[in-house]
Formats: structure tokens, C-alpha cells, sequence
């Protein structure tokens, strides 16, 4: 990896990030790296999408789309989300006023163009709207936004749309039970549904050295929170980045005892101010 990544000036999507390696990119007053790779042994399309969109010299937005595998054009109902998205970002004049209206109107527009394929096809959407040191979380589904700070602790971390989450929200089950649950893959609420909702989360000042992931569930459904969070706390972000969809992509190859094995499409990006 380059020690002084070069600077991310234009939108970038999953069709530019590499399929198999790390991309680090200097943005706003931090470094980004974004992964994004097919299943293992799976001959589809990826299903994911991954998007960064800068605004100017300190404000972006990061998203991830994952399109609901098993359901028809699970990857064009990503691409979907994640190109209208886009192009609400762009009729954006001032970012300081327009940007949550522009994510919001973003996200139902993508609704309605997936409700009309007529298809069946839905994903999830997990958006992080990024303004100098300040986060804020918008998501709908399973696909999960977290901060944590250098030494480990939780500073943010969205509450899966599903039974499974809420349940373990609720504390009525653990995370690590939670991942070996029979209803682990059901999710309640999709972008490509009559009665979709997008959950919008406070605003949260990064500290130095925080790091902030946004991922699909190819990532949460073979690493337990606490093995992601020693991955990303510390250390250059490149190496955090590689080592995370390293362990990953072994977990889902290679079921161990207690630990989930699941393969899937997995994306992630990662962000950490100086």
C-alpha cells in the first residue's frame, strides 16, 4: 500500500474497487480503504454495491448496498440503489442544507425504481453521511455501520432490521448466539419493499483515531463484533483492511468450533480521521 494514498476527488462504486485487493484513499482528514469481493466458489455476480462520493474538501458519503441473495437480480437492485443515490448526491448545490434531504429522497426514489422491476428484487443500504470530524448512520436492513474508538469501545453500532437483531437489541439474545440463530438470515426491512422505512441515526463526533466501518453481513455473519473491532482499532488502516477480509474470507472457507462459517458476498469500507 502507498504511504500517502492518493486523494479521492470523484464518486467511486463497486465497478472501480478492486475485486480482490484493498483500496486506500486519502479523503477529507482521513484515510478510506474499501474491499469487495464475490463469495468464495460462487459463479454469480457480486451482489454487493460499495460507494464513496465526496462533497468538497471535508464531506462525503460512504455507502453499502447488499443485494438480498436467493431473490431475483439481487445485484441489480444494489447497482440500483447505489447509482440513484448517486445521482441525488449530485443535484446537491448546498451540502450543509440539502444533504440528509438528498439521502433520503436518494433512498426512495431507489425504492421506487426497484418496486418497479416488478422482479422481487430488493437490497439493503447502510449510508454514512461523513462532515468533517461528524458521522451520521441512515440504514435499512442487516448491512451494519459501527465506530469504534483506538482502545475498543463501541461509540456506534445500527441495530440489524431483522427478528434476530431486535432480539438481541432487546438483550433476549446474545450476539454470539445470534449468529448461529435459524432465523439468521431473515430481514424485515428491504429497499424494494411497498413498506420500506430507512432508520436515521444521531449525529457523532469522531474522535481521533476512531474508526468507522460500514459492511455488508458477509462480514458480521463470520466474525464475531469483538474479533472485527481487534482488526480495525489500531494500527496502519491498510493492514486493518487486509487482515479483516483476510480472517473473513478463511471463517467462511473453514467452519471452526463456536464461530459462524457462512460464505457470501463480502464489502466493507473503512474510514479514520487523523
Amino acid at each position: 500500500m502507498p504511504a500517502n494514498p492518493a486523494r479521492l476527488d470523484s464518486a467511486l462504486t463497486r465497478l472501480e474497487c478492486a475485486a480482490t485487493g484493498i483500496e486506500l484513499f486519502s479523503l477529507g482528514g482521513g484515510q478510506l480503504a474499501c474491499f469487495s469481493a464475490v463469495a468464495p466458489d460462487k459463479t454469480t455476480a457480486n451482489e454487493d454495491g460499495v460507494a464513496v462520493v465526496p462533497l468538497g474538501t471535508d464531506a462525503a458519503v460512504l455507502c453499502i448496498a447488499d443485494g438480498a441473495g436467493g431473490l431475483p437480480a439481487g445485484a441489480q437492485a444494489s447497482g440500483l440503489a447505489i447509482q440513484t443515490l448517486i445521482g441525488a448526491l449530485d443535484k446537491i448545490v448546498d451540502k450543509d442544507t440539502e444533504l440528509r434531504n438528498a439521502i433520503l429522497n436518494g433512498m426512495e426514489q431507489a425504492n421506487e425504481a426497484i418496486l418497479a422491476l416488478g422482479s422481487g428484487a430488493s437490497t439493503t443500504v447502510a449510508v454514512v453521511e461523513l462532515r468533517g470530524r461528524q458521522v451520521r448512520p441512515y440504514h435499512v436492513g442487516d448491512s451494519m455501520i459501527l465506530v469504534c474508538g483506538q482502545r475498543g469501545r463501541i461509540k456506534m453500532q445500527t441495530v440489524s432490521h431483522s427478528p434476530v437483531g431486535y432480539a438481541v437489541e432487546a438483550g433476549f439474545l446474545e450476539e454470539r448466539e445470534a449468529l448461529h440463530h435459524e432465523d439468521r438470515h431473515l430481514v424485515s426491512n428491504m429497499v424494494g419493499s411497498a413498506d420500506m422505512s430507512m432508520e436515521i441515526g444521531p449525529l457523532l463526533e469522531l474522535a481521533p483515531h476512531d474508526t468507522l466501518l460500514v459492511a455488508s453481513d458477509g462480514l458480521f455473519d463470520n466474525l464475531h463484533i469483538e474479533e472485527i473491532i481487534e482488526h480495525i482499532r489500531k494500527g496502519p488502516l491498510d493492514f486493518a483492511a487486509q487482515s479483516l477480509a483476510a480472517d473473513a474470507g478463511r471463517r467462511m472457507l473453514q467452519a471452526e468450533d463456536s464461530h459462524p462459517s457462512k460464505p457470501d458476498d463480502l464489502s466493507f469500507i473503512l474510514y479514520r480521521g487523523q
